[in-house]
């Protein structure tokens, strides 16, 4: 078998959509596992798109992910330059042996002339009028400095036949397909063209991509026929939906990888959700490696229907993720977003840390979950009120003042020696101790629910802030 050589070719448009990071996944996976080259190569031939700095996105992108690549702009190998924009002479040469071949031809046909071609169903199609001009005639233009393109020349009858490796047998009538064009009038190739010529120079064995090339793929191939070349195996993937009308889509500004990241999810998390978007493992299990994807994935596990993202699973997995770390890793991912909140130097991170760990999703929700601590506002009677427990405000003043008497005298300010004084003042009063643990947790908080419990709320605030809480809890009351 011929060594395994997959490409990632994204465009330096801005941040990776999430629909090209899976493109990239799954051609990682797919490497790796039959121990190949996995190959990043630079499409920037749409000049007029090109963001700066956005090659450093897609490598910062790809390593945050833990994808590794063996040859592009940065790694090097055999066969660059790895960005299209330094490769246009190569196209140049190609292209003209397809024109000396009749495959393709000069169109100097200008926008508004363009823009008048319908077929016979009304459609915007190229009729092939250039492909009938002279020689004389296509030298005189060249000569003049004319404006022109080069097009590729399509069959008209017949029909394209591949095989796709999730697709199967696909069939495209000749008919259906358009003179499309391989070089623009400034020089450079357009995808279309660029993709093939680099593929097969770059030895590419598998091109993996969306869905929506599955069309245009008949067009490649007749490429690859004219020059002789071997044709690559195929993996079309199915779109990524945002819901079951509209794909995601980098241009209506849905969410990329660094929002995601941004927004306090964990860059394992996100590739392990993306990587269940169009691929169905065998079994149950949902939360894998990047190893064990590595091992597991297969190319029969590739669903044929869109996926629909759904964030909240997202979430919920990125929970688990979250639960999993080591205490001092999540308070390193955490930290960032305990500087950004209310609580910002006024208290002990590590102990919000050990209430939050298990409590979040994401970690933006740190500063809404902590922020109830700083805002401690006029009580109203009415919040004590608790039927299960049958606590009024009454009862509810009795608990704060007999917590007050023991707090004063507690040595040693601990959430041992706060529970075992919670069961003492419970006992005293003849109360469950559930009746005073809840109390308690609003005349700290001011609030029925909060991520801690009373203790934990206790501690963090310390002895003195807690005393001067219950006082005026109770003057509340009074």
């Amino acid at each position: 078998m011929a060594r395994i050589r997959t490409r990632f070719a994204p465009s330096p448009t801005g941040f990776m959509h999430v629909g090209n990071l899976r493109s990239a996944l799954y051609a990682f996976l797919f490497t790796r596992q039959n121990k190949g080259d996995f190959i990043l190569r630079i499409e920037d031939t749409d000049l007029e798109r090109y963001v700066p700095g956005a090659v450093e996105v897609i490598y910062n992108t790809l390593k945050t992910a833990g994808i590794t690549i063996d040859e592009g702009p940065n790694e090097g190998g055999n066969y660059g330059p790895y960005v299209q924009s330094e490769r246009k002479e190569i196209y140049l040469k190609y292209a003209q042996e397809l024109i000396e071949k009749g495959v393709a031809y000069y169109c100097f046909c200008d926008k508004e002339r363009l823009a008048g071609i319908k077929d016979e169903k009304g459609i915007s199609r190229y009729d092939k009028h250039c492909l009938h001009l002279s020689k004389d005639e296509i030298a005189l233009r060249l000569n003049r400095g004319d404006s022109y393109v080069v097009r590729q020349n399509m069959p008209t009858s017949g029909v394209s036949e591949f095989d796709d490796l999730v697709f199967g047998h696909i069939s495209i009538n000749n008919d259906e397909l358009e003179d499309h064009v391989l070089i623009k009038s400034d020089g450079m190739p357009t995808y279309n063209f660029a993709n093939v010529i680099d593929d097969h120079l770059m030895q590419i064995s598998h091109v993996i991509r969306g869905n929506e090339y599955l069309s245009s793929t008949p067009k490649y191939n007749l490429l690859y026929q004219a020059f002789g070349w071997e044709i690559p195996e195929y993996m079309h993937l199915t779109p990524i939906m945002k819901d079951e009308t509209r794909k995601l889509s980098k241009r209506h500004g849905d969410a990329n990888f660094d929002d995601f990241l941004e927004k306090g999810y964990l860059s394992q998390a996100i590739i392990n959700y993306i990587a269940l978007l169009g691929w169905s493992p065998k079994g149950t299990q949902e939360k894998f490696t990047l190893e064990e994807m590595i091992e597991k994935f297969s190319i029969s596990g590739l669903t044929h229907s869109p996926s629909i993202f759904d964030e909240n699973k997202m979430k919920w997995l990125n929970g688990e993720y979250i639960k999993e770390l080591p205490f001092e890793e999540f308070m390193e991912y955490a930290l960032p977003y305990f500087e950004k909140s209310k609580i910002k130097g006024l208290y002990d991170y590590q102990k919000f840390g050990k209430i939050l760990q298990t409590r979040i999703e994401i970690f933006s929700e740190i500063p809404e979950k902590v922020n109830f601590i700083t805002e401690f506002n006029p009580i109203p009677k009415e919040l004590y009120e608790n039927k299960k427990y049958k606590i009024n405000s009454e009862k509810a003043k009795l608990v704060i003042e007999e917590s007050i008497n023991a707090f004063e005298t507690l040595q040693g300010w601990t959430e041992e020696g706060l529970h075992q004084t919670i069961i003492n003042i419970a006992s005293k009063l003849e109360l469950k101790p559930a009746v005073v643990y809840t109390v308690l947790r609003i005349a700290l908080s001011g609030h029925s629910v909060t991520p801690g419990g009373s203790v934990e709320i206790a501690d963090i605030l310390g002895k003195t802030k807690t005393l001067e809480r219950l006082y005026q809890a109770k003057a509340w009351l009074d």
